[in-house]
Order: C-alpha cells, then structure tokens, then sequence
C-alpha cells in the first residue's frame, strides 16, 4: 500500500534545490537509483530538473531500507537537508548539492516502462505516442511545452498592454467551408442537421467588429481534416487577432511587435523590425514558393532567353506553349548529385507534376549535361553562364508553363539544400508576402477560387478587372513566412455590403448560396461596419521553430498521426447503435 503525504507540503521543486543549509520537501519521480552498499543515492525528477537524494544506512536503517525498495518512475516526496555533495557535477543546476533524506513517502509505485525515461530515447516513435503521458515526462518534450505555454502567456501580455480584448468565439458553427473539410457534429435536438467545428474564428470575430468591440484577441482552437503533415494537425491553435479603423500597415506593426516581444522574452533574441517584405509574384519568381526559406540562396534563374533557339523540343515546345525554362544551381553540388542521386531527383519531380528534369553536372575540365547531343558548338557554354554555375556545380533545369516550373524548382530547391546542408539551423529569417492574387484558376473545376478567403478586400486599383479580368486583382493579403513555414495568413476584410455581393458572384456562387452560407454576414454589414482587418499566428508552429523541433509532435501533448488517430486511446473510435439512433444517423460502411 502505498504512502500518504500527511504532514508533508513540497517546498521546492527538485531544480531549485542549489543551496547548501536548508530543509526541503521535494516531489518527483525516480529517474536513477545508486546502491553503494551503506549509501543509496536516488536522483528524483520533476519538470525543472533533478535532485539528488542521499540515504545512509548506518544514519536510518529503516529509511535505507524503504529507498533500496524503491524502482524507476515510483513518485516520492522527499524531505530533508541540503548538503553539499562530495562528488560535484558541474552539468547540473543542482549538482554541487544533495538532499540528506530524514523523511521519505512512496505515494505510487510503477511499473517498468515500456521504454526508458531518457532525453535521447530510441523507443520507436508508435510505441511511445501509445504511452504518451510516459513520453511526455522526457525532459526535451516537457521543455517544448512549457516554452509554448510561456509564448502563449507572452502573447496575451502583449495583447493586453496594447488594448486587446479577448473574446472566445462558438466551437459548434454553421458550416461554410474555407477550403479545407470541415468536421461535423451531429445535432440531437435537431434530427438531420449539423454544426460544423472552426476552421478559424474567421466569421465571428469580423462580426465583432461590427458589434464595436475594435480590438479583438483569443488563442482560438481550429479544427481542419485534411491530409497531415509535420507542420500539420488536424486541430491546433492559432493567435487570432482582429483590428477596426486600421490598414494593412498597422495590422502589420502589431505583429511584428508580438514577434519581437515573443523572441526577446522567450529566446532572448532581438528581431529587427520592420520585417522585410516581398511581392508574391517575386517570391515565386525567386524561389518557387508563396513561403520562401531565405536562410540559403539557390534561387530560380529564367534560362528561356538563353534556350529560345536550342533545337531541343522539351525546351522548345514549353517556350512555344506559352511556358519557360528554369533552373536552380547547386553550388559545389557536383559531388552529392551523383547520376544516381540525379535520377532520384528526376523521379521526385515527376511525382510533384513535372514532365521531367535536364541537368548539367561540372565535374571535370568541361561541363556535361543530359541534352549535349541536341546542342550546338557554344550553347552549353550559353546556359551555363546564363546559369551562373561554375566547375563543381550542378544545375537542374525544368520546362513546362510557368505553374509548374515554379513551385517544382522552389520544392526541388528545399530538397537539394537539405542534402547539400547548407541550411544554417541558428537563424531565424522572417518575411512578409504581400500582394496576393486574389484569384486562382482551378483546373478541375475551370473556375477561378479564392485564393484567400472571399472576405478579403481587392486592391483598390484592381477592383476595375473584377469583372473582366480576375488574374489582374490582387487583394490587401499578407502572409507572415518564418524559415519557410507559413505562421500566419491575414488581410483587410471588406465591408461594403454591395462590394461583398459581387466578390460572391465573381466567385461563381449564386445568390441562394450565399444567402445559405453567409447570410447572417453581409446582412450585419448594411448596420455599418468600420474597416477592419486581422490575421492569426499559428501558436504550434511557432512553437515548434522556437523549440528548434521538427513536427508539431515535438510541442503538442496529445498530437494525431498521419492517419488522423491518436495512438493512446485508439481514437476515433466506432459509436454504439443507441448513440447513433438518438442522433438519426445510420453508418454506411464502405467496400475495401
């Protein structure tokens, strides 16, 4: 049976213990136990750190006793005096001291775990997602999330002191979808109907302004089922903000004050600001990519000028079509992109929409390529100048229209600098991507979408093409980028009840479904509502660049699996016909 801590109340927790004199009561679990014969040393864990306890048999024989029956993970409270240890260890906050044991309660006993309680586990990554409240005792994950629940207070301090309010918004909405699928709950009270979990609070906080509430904050929770991916689950959490009577430029100072508050108290670090800005269609121009990573360069270079006469009909027939051909340039790439690593390359961009990939590869004296035999004397020499590569180098060239050029080379340009590792880990590169489309053509459809959400405001000088010519009308967007990850996506919103209208008939929706979807919306706007605009950060993936982890696993407690489930309690699960009777809802079980 186990102990109570009747008379006991932790004083300290096991990191704080440094000082030599005092009498502590401390609580954790056993990391390590030492049996020196005489002398039992148990090292006692706890979410700041560890502590060493010390046992003497001679001292107390019962209490000696009680510490040698004691195994890995059992929780103890301690009590005791703080002495000085005999064997000092430097790598610890507390290593210089030791707790002399004059009281000792073992509150739970435990079980060997099914993998050790180490910082550098090996454990497979299923086995300990199974056992996640094991996992979540390692030290490098309880340090991830105390860091994100230290970014999150940080973030509401901020807010606060810049006269935010915050405000939760409804977890159970109507379902207008946002480009992702939503997640439905069944309604009980009405038989057939369904709310839908948020994508964002995207809706209701615009209609907070409206109501006049002018600063809106929350740390909203979000629900999308879509595929994951690491910098993807399908709920996380997101810094949602919301302003009136602004612009896009003091949306954009807020943020970037969140930023460089965030990075000073909880790395200090100092972010210089203004964050630096970029286009879209530079930024995809340059790198491929709406979220560049500017931590490297290896940027796109347009070659088509330089191949317009080469008799080589991929290059040919892409520029004839209205196309280009491209490239990127892998500095000293010569001995990692070896032909066999090339065709892995060729094979990864067929499977991202590419027809294929040309290179040249400068090993020896003169360059080779994967086209010679269609060049003429002095054209290879053409290209690469055009392409600025030197001996070492190797440039990968592809040739298609321009949307598929761009984002192959700006994915291929990720890969290839992480096999050549020159992506620097120590920095943090921040950019604003301004000026979005405010359309994009959907193939399947043959329709133009939003390419934001279709509350977003149109440039002013666009709104003459909204009608006549959608690929011209950029909208007041800006996404915030870190390291190549999109943080945030935000704009200004429109207001004008009549502008609203149109942007949903250019969207293709007829006026019953705009009245079934969004209603409740334009109808607030014919009561005035002041200009507006907002953006959300994701909490989790900041969290996860400033913890310098990998996948979002590494900064959420309870986190899904590629599949969506959560391996700990084999959620989600099938429901029992009498639930599913009182909602009126029959499962059709499809065919394998």
């Amino acid at each position: 049976m186990a102990d109570n801590m009747l008379g006991l109340k932790r004083t300290h927790y096991c990191g704080e213990v440094t000082e030599a004199g005092k009498e502590v009561t401390v609580g954790g679990y056993v990391d390590r136990i030492r049996n020196k014969g005489g002398v039992i040393f148990i090292v006692l864990r706890d979410r700041t750190g560890v502590v060493q306890l010390l046992f003497n048999e001679k001292s107390s024989p019962e209490l000696f006793e009680k510490a040698a029956s004691c195994r890995g993970e059992y929780v103890l409270m301690a009590k005791g005096t703080v002495v000085e240890r005999e064997s000092k260890n430097p790598a610890l906050k507390t290593g210089n001291v030791e707790i002399f044991v004059d009281d000792l309660r073992i509150l739970a006993k435990a079980q060997t775990p099914p993998f050790e309680i180490v910082s550098d586990s090996n454990a497979n990554e299923e086995l300990r997602l199974k056992y996640r409240y094991l996992d979540l005792r390692r030290e490098p994950l309880q340090k991830n999330i105390m860091m994100r629940s230290k970014i999150a207070k940080t973030a509401r301090d901020y807010f606060y002191e810049n006269g935010f309010i915050e405000i939760e918004t409804p977890m159970m909405i109507k379902s207008t979808p946002e480009g992702a699928r939503d997640y439905l709950v069944p309604s009980r009270i009405h038989p057939g109907t369904f709310y839908a979990l948020p994508q964002s609070p995207q809706i209701y906080k615009q209609l907070l302004m409206v109501a006049g509430f002018d600063r809106y904050i929350q740390l909203a929770r979000c629900f999308r089922d879509e595929d994951l991916r690491a910098d993807r689950q399908p709920e996380f959490t997101q810094i949602d903000m919301e302003m009136s009577f602004v612009d896009t430029e003091d949306i954009m100072q807020i943020a970037e004050g969140l930023i460089r508050r965030l990075f000073k108290d909880v790395l200090d670090k100092d972010i210089p600001v203004p964050l630096p800005r970029m286009k879209y269609t530079d930024a995809m121009e340059r790198f491929g990519s709406d979220k560049p990573d500017t931590r490297f360069g290896m940027e796109i270079t347009d070659l088509s000028a330089a191949v317009k006469d080469i008799d080589f009909v991929v290059f040919s027939s892409a520029l004839a079509d209205g196309g280009s051909v491209r490239c990127i340039t892998a500095k000293n790439g010569a001995g990692v992109f070896t032909r066999k690593e090339i065709d892995k390359l060729t094979e990864y961009v067929k499977g991202i929409g590419a027809k294929g990939l040309a290179y040249i590869r400068w090993v020896d004296d003169a360059p080779s390529c994967s086209f010679a035999k269609f060049l003429k004397e002095g054209e290879l020499d053409s290209i690469v100048k055009a392409a600025g590569a030197e001996k070492g180098d190797v440039v990968f060239i592809v040739a298609d229209k321009n949307r598929v050029v761009l984002p192959t080379l700006g994915a291929l340009r990720l890969k290839a600098a992480k096999q050549l590792d020159i992506i620097p880990e120590d920095k943090f590169n921040f950019l604003w991507i301004t000026e979005f489309p405010f359309f994009e053509w959907n193939e399947d459809t043959k329709h133009w979408d939003a390419m934001h959400h279709p509350f977003t405001m149109p440039m002013d000088e666009c709104l003459e093409y909204l009608d006549t010519a959608p690929e011209k009308v950029f909208a007041k967007a800006y996404d915030l980028v870190l390291n190549g990850t999109e943080l945030s996506s935000g704009s200004i919103r429109i207001t004008d009840y009549e502008l609203q209208q149109r942007m949903f008939r250019s969207l293709g929706l007829t006026e019953e479904e705009i009245e079934a979807k969004f209603g409740f919306l334009v109808e607030a706007y014919k009561y005035g509502a002041a200009p507006h605009g907002g953006m959300g950060i994701g909490l989790d993936r900041l969290s996860m660049i400033m913890c310098g982890a990998d996948n979002l696993k590494d900064v959420t407690a309870f986190p899904k699996v590629q599949n969506a489930s959560e391996l700990m309690s084999s959620c989600p699960t099938a429901v029992d016909a009498e639930s599913l009777d009182v909602l009126g809802i029959e499962v059709k079980k499809k065919e394998d």
